[in-house]
């Protein structure tokens, strides 16, 4: 081991590391918290501890300023996020999720992320006790999907090739399962005590587990949160490269044998830190499927151990890569596990995004992906989404899988019922054939109102952006092509902006950063062509750019790949040495 490993010992914990280590794993004082009612909100170290179980304390902050004129409290309340491996979930268990959000959240809606799982937002203090009960007797949970653990882990949605996704399935859950905290705290606080039977599974861990309460996590569980996804290529339908771990099935035929495992990717940054940047993932090594659970442990342990916890903008899994060497990192993961990484095989990724609309798989069941914009389900009066879902899960006899694109997939249609669902998606709006190529290929983060770090809107700004966009689509003749275009309202990467071809990040009300240069595939990390504008100026510079791409590109080249041949901007080819420099062949 090197002193590349420990470098950051030399300075303080971070203050995050103190409450970890006061927080009796993870119980903290939450349970009294939850009595105390001279606030809506959590008490001083409870307030960052509930996110471990998989909620964030947010307000209103449309209405903000109005209470505070009023000379009260701002309007708190919590987001809970629930613990969805993959994705899937069973009609009965949406109608159970659908009644909650009606009944209990100030909203009323149902928010997919693209994190593969649910939210509710604007659940009041008086009610998260009885949300989180309402939740385990669906069978669901929110263990995990937030703080410094591995969090939802993603699985490729694939509803073509059924037997290879349901191997990914699997794997995706038992890695999920595995990398759990071990803690009571959850029951304890929320189920009084009963057990959480995911938790309870008796797993293998590393020999070297010296917690006897949290075997892989610690006490102070991980340097900062982390992400894990399992993708079936060449679709890259889950954005791997934003994540910290990821697992690459390598199939022969429809028979998986084992996986490319990648690691460090990621996309927040810091306006302020020139030190933070986003990065694609680096190649480990490939793992037979009998190691893979052993891989995954090894991974998280050595972040465990080696990662920032002085500096937690930069305690990710990236940049302990960058602090110690991939090679290295991949000694001490095979040391660890007792395993000999063999090279990479073969693999590519070509597109992203879902299959909108009707596909067959080889099981002969139908499979419909409904397209949600930004993931709101929410009943307006042309749009009555949230009732159409309702209505679909009253007769569906397959599964819904949510995809890591903010869409959803009624799974497992038969041929007798297909057109029964497809008459309910189409009453309710959830199928309109007026969405275009470039919205299909839209996201956006939450942001504002809900969101404490949002610097600008995105989700509520990207309807009517993406129509001034199909409308220079439409002008010159590009109406049927797409755009992977995204919205972040901040720089802590939700939107996943960093992987797209044309990206906005939010820097204030009205004004952010634009960036292009990713690709289709996923794989390549957008430049910054200029900072702190207006919508109106975005526009006009990508009018521009729609202008030129019609008349210049070349057969199937999407904009992103066009922007980096004709020169508009240079590739991003060492993220932490040249992603802040604006580098522009043509103003």
């Amino acid at each position: 081991m090197s002193d590349k490993t420990t470098a950051w010992k030399q300075f303080p914990l971070a203050d995050n590391e103190r409450l970890k280590e006061e927080s009796d794993y993870l119980h903290g004082t939450i349970a009294e918290d939850l009595n105390e009612q001279l606030t809506g909100g959590f008490n001083k170290d409870n307030f960052q501890l509930i996110r471990f179980h998989g909620m964030y304390e947010q307000d209103n902050r449309d209405i903000r300023a109005e209470r505070q004129a009023q000379k009260l409290e701002p309007n708190k309340n919590v987001m809970l996020r629930c613990r969805l491996p993959g994705g899937i979930i069973s009609p009965k268990q949406w109608l159970g999720i659908d009644e909650f959000a009606s009944k209990y959240t100030s909203f009323g809606s149902i928010r997919l992320t693209n994190r593969q799982t649910f939210q509710f937002h604007g659940v009041l203090k008086r009610d998260i006790k009885f949300m989180h009960q309402w939740l385990h007797e669906l069978g669901l949970d929110s263990i995990a999907t937030a703080g410094d653990v591995n969090r939802n882990v993603l699985c490729t949605p694939n509803p073509v090739e059924s037997r290879l996704h349901q191997q990914a399935y699997e794997w995706a859950k038992k890695i999920s399962e595995h990398l759990l905290p071990r803690t009571s705290a959850y029951a304890d606080i929320w189920l009084d005590g009963e057990k959480v039977l995911s938790t309870e599974q008796e797993q293998p861990f590393l020999k070297e587990s010296s917690d006897k309460t949290e075997p892989i996590l610690g006490k102070t569980y991980l340097p900062r949160k982390f992400k894990t996804t399992v993708v079936i290529p060449p679709q890259n339908d889950v954005d791997l490269h934003a994540n910290d771990l990821s697992f690459v099935a390598i199939a022969n035929k429809d028979e998986l044998i084992g996986f490319n495992v990648l690691i460090g990717g990621g996309l927040s940054m810091d306006f302020t830190n020139h030190n933070t940047y986003p990065s694609t993932a680096q190649e480990l090594g490939f793992v037979y499927l009998k190691d893979v659970l052993s891989c995954a442990e090894a991974v998280v342990t050595v972040q465990r151990d080696w990662g920032n916890r002085s500096d937690r903008k930069n305690a990710k899994l990236r940049y302990t890569l960058a602090r110690v060497g991939l090679d290295e990192f991949r000694a001490e993961v095979e040391r660890r596990a007792n395993i000999q990484l063999e090279a990479i095989r073969p693999y590519e990724f070509t597109e992203r995004g879902d299959r909108i609309g009707w596909v067959q798989g080889e099981d002969k069941k139908w499979h419909l992906t409904l397209f949600v914009e930004s993931g709101r389900l929410i009943d307006t009066p042309n749009r009555p989404l949230k009732t159409g879902m309702r209505e679909i899960a009253k007769v569906h006899k397959g599964d819904f899988r949510l995809t890591a694109n903010q869409n959803l997939v009624v799974a497992g249609v038969s041929t007798r019922d297909k057109s029964k669902i497809e008459k309910i998606a189409r009453e309710y709006k959830l199928i309109d054939d007026s969405i275009t190529p470039l919205r299909k290929q839209s996201m956006a983060c939450v942001a504002l109102p809900t969101c404490p770090l949002a610097m600008a809107e995105a989700e509520r700004f990207l309807p009517g952006f993406v129509d001034q966009v199909d409308a220079l689509m439409a002008k010159y003749g590009m109406s049927q092509e797409s755009i992977v275009l995204r919205v972040t309202g901040c720089p802590n990467g939700c939107g996943r902006a960093m992987l797209a071809e044309i990206g906005l990040v939010g820097r204030a009300l009205g004004r952010y950063n634009l960036y292009i240069g990713g690709n289709r595939a996923g794989t390549r990390i957008p430049r910054l062509f200029k900072e702190n504008i207006t919508e109106a100026e975005i526009i006009a510079i990508i009018d521009g750019w729609i202008a030129a791409w019609a008349k210049n590109r070349e057969v199937g080249e999407g904009i992103g790949d066009f922007a980096i041949r004709t020169g508009i901007v240079e590739p991003v080819t060492n993220p932490a040495v040249d992603f802040w420099e604006v580098k522009l062949k043509v103003a």
